[in-house]
């Protein structure tokens, strides 16, 4: 057994005594069901832990994470996400976090290959081909790459605001309003792309705006 894999173990345990030690109802209340107001989609980067980011407890965020935080409508298991957080669990915000440094978005500005995530990037290439004449024009390199991790976030918001989950809770008159942050890794600081939607008022204003 490797050391770290061991230590993971230990660190559970030490985790469990140490919940038990504030609260020795705490794993029995958690077991009773979840709430949670918010619905995190992020990246799956290790560095980017949604709990810890956004100083929330177990049992407070639902969270999905893929590769550069994406929201592609033909991705069953983003969507399935989706549907049982706002249908079942009513959560009452949906944020999208990408995060400067992104390994995926960067990846999306090259020609290199990588393999089967070949596939899945070339979404965020499309996003790239779309905001082109924004982008060239930057001409310090990291400048870019970070104004392309915003557009990558917002243009995802935006995916969002489009499924027809989404679509159907606000028909419903459901409260729930879409976020687009980006995620500093160097600094631990969010920053709100001020891509707020809480309705179809609100989507219809955003395609009058240069994002």
């Amino acid at each position: 057994m490797s050391d770290f894999y061991k230590k993971i173990l230990d660190n559970n345990k030490k985790w469990v005594e140490e919940k038990l030690g504030q609260d020795p109802n705490f794993f029995q209340d958690l077991s009773k069901g979840q709430n949670p107001p918010l619905l995190w989609i992020g990246c799956s980067d290790s560095r980017v832990p949604a709990n810890e980011i956004t100083g929330t407890k177990a049992g407070e965020v639902f969270v999905h994470r893929n590769i550069a935080n994406m929201v592609i409508h033909s991705d069953m298991n983003m969507l399935s996400v989706l549907d049982y957080a706002v249908n079942v669990l009513k959560v009452k915000h949906v944020i999208v976090c990408g995060h400067y440094g992104c390994g995926g978005v960067k990846a999306a500005m090259g020609n290199s290959s990588y393999g089967i995530i070949d596939n899945w990037i070339r979404h965020i290439k499309d996003i790239y081909r779309l905001n082109k004449e924004k982008l060239i024009h930057i001409e310090d390199e990291e400048e870019r790459f970070n104004k392309f991790v915003e557009l990558n976030v917002k243009e995802q918001v935006l995916n969002l605001a489009k499924t027809s989950i989404v679509q159907g809770a606000w028909k419903d008159g459901q409260e729930l309003t879409l976020h687009g942050w980006v995620y500093g890794l160097n600094s631990g600081y969010v920053t709100d792309l001020d891509v707020n939607f809480s309705s179809n008022e609100d989507l219809h204003e955003l395609y009058q705006l240069d994002i």
